[in-house]
C-alpha cells in the first residue's frame, strides 16, 4: 500500500515518492521545510492513509534521547522503600516506557513521529543512532533487551534551527518540502474550503504572495497562516472588492494578524505604505 496523500492533505508527487521510498528502504524519513508547511501533519496523514497507529514524540529543548527509550524513577523507589511500600521490590514498577519502546513493542507496524528534532541538544540525534539503526536497545536496570517486533515507519521533522550530525543524516531519507506554488496552494485551499468563491481566493492569494515577496520580512506567512486568514475573511463576510480594490497606500491587509506574527513586519509594511503615499504626492 503506497502513500498518495489523503482527502485532508495535498501531497506533491515528490513528497509521495519520498514517503514511499523511506518505507521501502526502512529508513527514517527526515522532513525539513518552512514552519507551517505541514511537516507534522504529514506523519498523521501517512498513518491515516496506511491504516496504522500514530505514536508522537514532540521534542523540546530539554528533551533527552534516553526519555524516548525509558526513564527510571529512582527517587520514587527510594521514597517507597522508606515508606515500606510493597511494590518497591519490583524495579519494573519504576520504569516508564518512552515513545520508542512503545513503538518497538507494538504487535503491528506503527508510524513514529519524532517532531522538531532540531529543538533538542546537538547530541540528541547522535544519541539515537544505534537505536534507530538496529531497532533495539538495552534496559540497564533490568538487563532487558528490547527489540522491535515490527520496524516502525519513522517520520522526523526539523525546522532547520540547527545543523544535524552527518552520521545521523546518513541514516535518513531526506526530503525538503518546498513552499507550495500557486497551483498547489489552490488545491490546499480547496481541501479546506471547497465552496469558497474563486474571486476571493484569487485576490487573497495575490496579497499573500505579494506579502511573502517583501524583502526584509522576519517571518513570512506560511500555508497554515493563509488557511487561518481565509477562515477569518469568510467568517467576517469581507467582500471580494475590498481585497481587489485595496489602496496601495495602506499596505496592511485586512485582518493582518493572521498573516503577520511580529511587530517588526507590521512596521515594515507601514513604512512601505508611507513611501508609496509620499511618492504619490
Amino acid at each position: 500500500m503506497k502513500f498518495e496523500g489523503t482527502e485532508r492533505y495535498v501531497a506533491t508527487e515528490d513528497l509521495q515518492m519520498a514517503v514511499n521510498a523511506a518505507v521501502v528502504l526502512q529508513r527514517p524519513l527526515l522532513i525539513k521545510g518552512e514552519p507551517g508547511t505541514g511537516k507534522t501533519m504529514l506523519a498523521e496523514e501517512v498513518a491515516s492513509a496506511l491504516g496504522k497507529k500514530l505514536i508522537s514524540w514532540h521534542i523540546k529543548s530539554t528533551t533527552k534521547a534516553r526519555q524516548g527509550l525509558y526513564e527510571y524513577d529512582a527517587v520514587s523507589r527510594l521514597r517507597d522503600s522508606q515508606l515500606g511500600v510493597d511494590k518497591v521490590h519490583d524495579i519494573n514498577n519504576y520504569i516508564r516506557k518512552g515513545k520508542l519502546w512503545e513503538a518497538f513493542e507494538a504487535d503491528e507496524q506503527v508510524v513514529l513521529l519524532i517532531d522538531e528534532i532540531d529543538k533538542a541538544d546537538i547530541e540528541f540525534p547522535n544519541d539515537l543512532l544505534l537505536e534507530l539503526d538496529r531497532m533495539e536497545f538495552h534496559v540497564y536496570e533490568t538487563s532487558e533487551r528490547v527489540v522491535a517486533k515490527q520496524r516502525p515507519i519513522i517520520v522526523i521533522t526539523s525546522n532547520d534551527e540547527k545543523e544535524l550530525p552527518d552520521a545521523f543524516l546518513r541514516r535518513c531519507f531526506f526530503h525538503f518540502i518546498n513552499f507550495p506554488d500557486r497551483q498547489t496552494m489552490l488545491r490546499i485551499i480547496d481541501v479546506h474550503y471547497p465552496g469558497i468563491t474563486k474571486s476571493l481566493v484569487d485576490e487573497a492569494l495575490d496579497i499573500f504572495f505579494e506579502v511573502r515577496k517583501i524583502p526584509g520580512l522576519k517571518k513570512k506567512p506560511s500555508t497554515s497562516e493563509l488557511v487561518d486568514w481565509l477562515k477569518l475573511l469568510l467568517s467576517d463576510d469581507i467582500p471580494d472588492e475590498i481585497l481587489a480594490d485595496r489602496d496601495p497606500t495602506k499596505a496592511i491587509p485586512p485582518l493582518y494578524g493572521a498573516l503577520l506574527k511580529n511587530e517588526q513586519d507590521v512596521h515594515l509594511l507601514e513604512r512601505l505604505a508611507f513611501m508609496v503615499r509620499r511618492e504619490a504626492r
